[in-house]
């Protein structure tokens, strides 16, 4: 089905990327000059890497799915932050096509959508400084339902409660970045339910959203993704604007949110470049 080629899930592990200060002007050189300082202006390479490999992930998805050159790209964000393609034709394939990248720890991922609206979330299981899990989570608990806290303070040892502590989280950063409010907007407004991690769904207010679809994954050593899809009349009045479609009559939407959810293909830097099927002198040492 050609609607399905717009569903895709890309994942960029940075942690075997080592790039010398060359290799790294080499790989922004590919972005425009406007999207520079939002890169550069991290003082740590690390968070630099995270910053250029997401802005890259986002034009080589656009480019390979919907054909636009790489130069002719123009990505956007509204207020809020969420980012948008802009100046291109509805393409009928992917009458909705968006998407949505995140990145933390060792991974930068994207995820993108022909008809639903996409959100997506990574998190790694991690606490800086010398505070223990539960002194740690305490910091978010106005984040959280009754009923999640519970989940999360009974899960059982630290590193269970940790892990679902986060699972909750990354569920809620997807969702409310599908609908582009924007990162901890009313996440204690935002309940999720869930049978062991399946059949995930969700209350606002606590009302439950019959149009929406959530999945999580674990990836690699202790990072969770979550996957948030749902109907683009959820979407926050500037991100409407950005879309190009966010009425669909009932038949048209039940086969967008009832896609396959695609695995989380691994891409390297190398890859995201235009014209990877040559070998790169500025990257190649550096995969």
């Amino acid at each position: 089905m050609e609607l399905e080629k717009g569903v895709q899930r890309w994942i960029v592990d940075i942690s075997e990327w080592n790039p010398s200060p060359h290799q790294f002007s080499y790989a922004l050189s590919f972005l425009p000059q406007h999207d520079h300082p939002s890169i550069t202006r991290y003082v740590k390479l690390e968070d630099q890497k995270r910053a250029l490999v997401s802005r890259l992930l986002q034009y080589a998805l656009v480019h390979e799915v919907l054909g636009i050159p790489f130069d002719e790209i123009i990505i956007k964000r509204t207020f809020e932050g969420k980012p948008y393609l802009e100046g291109y034709k509805e393409d009928p394939k992917f009458p909705n096509f968006n998407f949505n990248a995140s990145h933390h720890g060792d991974y930068v991922a994207i995820a993108s959508e022909p008809v639903c609206i996409v959100g997506l979330d990574i998190v790694s299981h991690f606490i800086s400084g010398n505070e223990t899990v539960p002194e740690y989570i305490q910091n978010f608990s106005s984040y959280f339902s009754r009923l999640e806290w519970d989940y999360i303070v009974n899960a059982g040892s630290w590193d269970d409660m940790l892990s679902e502590f986060y699972r909750y989280w990354c569920l809620k950063e997807a969702f409310v970045k599908a609908i582009g409010t924007g990162v901890g907007h009313r996440l204690d407004s935002v309940e999720f339910h869930h049978i062991r991690w399946t059949h995930i769904f969700v209350k606002v207010d606590g009302k439950e959203l019959k149009d929406w679809r959530f999945w999580l994954h674990d990836v690699g050593k202790r990072h969770t993704v979550a996957i948030a899809r749902g109907h683009p009349r959820f979407a926050t009045e500037s991100y409407k604007k950005t879309l190009k479609r966010t009425d669909f009559d009932e038949e048209q939407y039940h086969l967008g949110l009832h896609l396959p959810n695609s695995s989380f293909v691994p891409r390297t830097v190398e890859q995201l470049i235009p014209n990877s099927g040559t070998t790169h002198p500025g990257l190649v040492s550096c995969r």
